[in-house]
């Protein structure tokens, strides 16, 4: 099939700063060249057209000095939320931030008192118990059940965690990272029930929602009843939708006028009053131009997918892939190949060096996992499978 858009150029980003790749080295110092790690949420994907062509063009007309939002910013945002979600928001309910994870450390802040508890459903996204823990907060894990390959919800569990009085506030992660999961509907109603009737905020990053497989459907929360707005704060990003993680910038849509008028006020208080010149434009582009971009990525990340999930199945049965219903990281368990988490990350790192997430710094339940990211060329993905099943023979397997 004939793409419109490059999904298949190898970047080299060994000399150019990329956090992915940084922590490769520091990680294997003797790793290969070109070999192309497949960690941390960032895609390995030439940027859309459009995109470069339109910050040219802005670079060829401004000033990169202080620089706020315009209407046409917020315009971009609202007109994305409605065609792509179906939630009607308005202009004032955005308050823009540098990142979802400073937001949340900053709602935390604001909105909890030291030593209260943040419900999570876990495995999940690790930088969820640093800022909890690091505001003083106590983590309060409600584990997901692993029914037949597929997880759920524990809704009594987590009944008896938000029923009670000290815990004050739930992360959702939603669709579900690591895990792959996109919330239905009705899990998303008892979540929010639940939240109300014990009177828990409930933050809702939404920061994967655009991409969705085929044959699923992304429901924002906030979206399904009024009822529930002024209980939710919403954190969305153009960060993973366009990789686009280093322009720093998000929005966190909240409804609850005495919450958004709080985090406004906190974030001016530590001088965060704007973001950078480049992330406004770079927003109003990718939401105006760049949409068939991300058609064509959600089919190459599906192809992905199926040819890892026909790889292991092939070459290493042994080893469980989880269904992935959205985002563009898959989750496996791999914990029938090796005595132990450890043996395992070392066996990745050190003979495989194949360098993935490992599925521990996502908590307890998740040892034995690896997190592969599949925004990346099939090439690249054959390259790192090879080597796994390759090293894993010559250990005697």
């Amino acid at each position: 099939m004939k793409r419109k858009f490059d999904f298949e150029t190898i970047i080299d980003r060994s000399k150019l700063g990329s956090s992915k790749w940084e922590l490769m080295k520091e990680l294997n110092p003797e790793v290969k060249s070109g070999i192309v790690p497949l960690s941390v949420a960032d895609m390995e994907f030439v940027h859309p057209p459009q995109l470069i062509e339109g910050l040219k063009d802005v670079l060829d007309r401004t000033i990169l000095g202080y620089t706020s939002a315009t209407d046409s910013y917020y315009n971009a945002v609202i007109s994305w939320m409605k065609r792509r979600h179906n939630w009607n928001i308005e202009k004032e309910w955005i308050t823009i931030t540098p990142g979802i994870v400073n937001a949340i450390r900053a709602l935390l802040k604001i909105l909890c008192n030291s030593g209260e508890g943040v419900v999570l459903l876990t495995p999940v996204y690790y930088p969820f118990y640093k800022v909890v823990e690091e505001n003083g907060n106590c983590v309060v894990a409600s584990s997901l059940i692993d029914v037949g390959g597929y997880y759920e919800i524990d809704f009594v569990d987590l009944e008896q965690k938000l029923s009670k009085s000290n815990n004050t506030m739930m992360i959702l992660c939603s669709p579900h990272n690591p895990i792959g999961r996109i919330w239905k509907r009705e899990e998303l109603i008892k979540i929010a029930d639940l939240c109300l009737k014990y009177h828990v905020i409930l933050i809702s990053d939404e920061i994967h929602h655009d991409i969705v497989m085929s044959g699923f459907k992304h429901t924002v929360l906030a979206s399904i009843s009024e009822t529930y707005q002024d209980n939710i704060i919403t954190c969305t990003s153009v960060s993973k939708t366009f990789n686009l993680a280093g322009i720093m910038v998000s929005n966190i849509i909240i409804k609850n006028e005495e919450y958004r008028k709080k985090l406004v006020d906190y974030l001016a208080s530590i001088s965060v009053r704007r973001t950078n010149a480049l992330s406004y434009p770079t927003v109003e582009i990718s939401y105006n131009q760049c949409e068939d971009w991300l058609a064509e990525l959600i089919d190459v990340i599906e192809e992905n997918r199926d040819f890892v999930i026909d790889y292991l199945q092939r070459e290493l049965p042994q080893v469980k892939v989880y269904p992935m219903e959205a985002t563009y990281l898959l989750w496996a368990d791999f914990s029938l190949l090796f005595d132990d988490y450890k043996q395992q990350e070392s066996f990745m790192i050190h003979d495989a060096q194949a360098f993935l997430d490992e599925g521990y710094i996502f908590g307890e339940a998740g040892k034995g996992f690896e997190r592969f990211n599949l925004a990346c060329p099939k090439s690249v993905l054959k390259d790192c499978l090879d080597r796994i099943v390759e090293s894993y023979k010559k250990i005697g397997a």
